[in-house]
């Protein structure tokens, strides 16, 4: 018999906007598949408990011998999906971190987690990640591996930065993107936050690894992607011309090209391939 099974939940006071959310899921008796792990404007942190999650950034690397293989996973910024094996049995909580928290959660700028797609998080983390992850596995119920995880990282966050802490125009700058949804200018944000569009360039991608423009058009997917599953989660069938107009996009065709670049395929075909993750509730991830 079937199964899949996806939980999201808070992790409790002290974390402010660092955690923008978290999700626990489990699936028993699914056909193994290849997941698309799309871009998003968050950081990807996954603690597998089960064993170690396998991908790579072209099908057939997640399928062949050189597969990154994982037990905790960190993923910075990117322009491409991950293919991620899907086994017919798995486990894990999943977190999208905002890119910003990442000196305070993870020790290090998300500008500095762009050179893979998928980065070791026992590597960026540590050992006692390692321990966690292994007490989130003793557990039997989502909500202890919840508070678990949250209080490991109100410790990292109490800890502090990694002593470097983030500009502040480039705080308000990625505030500025995120309440335009990606739809604002580059010319506007960098009158905005009073530095030339050059510097503003430079200190943005830094600490983040993306450019403004790379950054407004990822959340302009996230915003268009949102919209599209919540109409199939609640069984209708998006109107992709309604949807491109309402997020900023040009016509339906620029919506199809964004699509493509972020997924691979156009939003037809990957609402086809994740339909069942989505009614199932698998969109929780990163959700506005």
């Amino acid at each position: 018999m079937s199964s899949q099974e996806f939980v999201r939940a808070g992790l409790g006071q002290g974390l402010g906007g660092m955690v923008v959310s978290a999700v626990g899921y489990r699936s028993q008796g699914i056909p193994p598949t290849l997941h698309r792990g799309l871009p998003s404007p968050y950081l990807t942190l996954i603690f597998s408990l089960e064993g170690p999650v396998v991908g790579g950034v072209t099908p057939e690397q997640a399928r062949g011998p050189d597969a990154a293989r994982t037990e905790i996973v960190v993923g910075g910024l990117h322009q491409r999906p991950a293919y991620i094996v899907q086994p017919g049995s798995e486990a894990g909580v999943q977190l999208a971190v905002h890119p910003l928290a990442a000196r305070t959660l993870l020790g290090l700028p998300a500008g500095a987690l762009t050179s893979d797609l998928v980065t070791s998080g026992a590597d960026v983390l540590g050992k006692r990640a390692a321990d966690i992850r292994e007490r989130l596995c003793e557990h039997q119920s989502w909500e202890d591996r919840f508070a678990t995880l949250g209080a490991y990282l109100r410790e990292r966050a109490a800890e502090g930065e990694d002593g470097t802490p983030v500009r502040s125009e480039v705080g308000e700058a990625w505030a500025w993107l995120a309440r335009h949804r990606g739809a604002g200018t580059l010319t506007g944000l960098a009158e905005h936050v009073s530095l030339s569009r050059r510097r503003l360039t430079s200190v943005f991608q830094a600490e983040t690894g993306l450019s403004p423009k790379q950054a407004a058009r990822l959340m302009r997917f996230q915003h268009a992607r949102n919209t599209v599953v919540r109409a199939v989660a609640a069984g209708r069938a998006p109107d992709l011309a309604r949807v491109a107009a309402d997020c900023g996009y040009f016509d339906h065709s620029h919506l199809v090209r964004d699509f493509r670049q972020y997924t691979g395929v156009s939003p037809t075909a990957w609402l086809a391939e994740e339909c069942r993750n989505i009614q199932a509730g698998g969109h929780l991830y990163g959700e506005e």
